[in-house]
């Protein structure tokens, strides 16, 4: 699976690049700007994206969030406030709340992934927070 990281804290878009690419997908670029995510969403067309909420540019990731459900490309939120995501989570599958624990993030990456291929037997790990289930002021 082709995964783009948006998130504008350098150490943890490298920790996550990591986990992703341990986990056998390929990375297709990190971005810190929603600006650097549109050209990123045209140019290297991911299977699936992890969006922060405030990028360099602002609370801009949730725009970023838009522009993926309208490609048609999946995506989770990771954000240390999730309170802020609209209600509906504008196309997210779900959410992961900061901080996270690398062992959370790969038994969420692991679900994604199966649901990202068609397989949705699976049940959600703990650290992954479902849009339907979801209950955002």
């Amino acid at each position: 699976m082709k995964v783009m990281i948006v998130e504008d804290e350098m150490l943890l878009a490298m920790e996550l690049e990591s986990e992703v690419e341990m986990a056998g997908h390929q990375v297709t670029g990190l971005a810190m700007s929603s600006s650097q995510a549109r050209e990123q969403i045209c140019t290297s067309k991911p299977d699936f994206a992890f969006v922060d909420i405030h990028l360099m540019d602002g609370p801009t990731g949730i725009d970023v969030g838009r522009e993926l459900a309208a490609a048609g490309i999946p995506y989770v939120f990771v954000s240390g406030n999730i309170k802020k995501i609209p209600e509906g989570f504008v196309g997210a599958l779900g959410a992961i709340e900061k901080p996270y624990t690398m062992n959370g993030m790969k038994n969420a990456l692991t679900y994604i992934s199966a649901i990202v291929e068609g397989d949705e037997s699976g049940s959600p790990p703990a650290s992954l927070v479902l849009a339907e289930d979801a209950h955002v002021a």
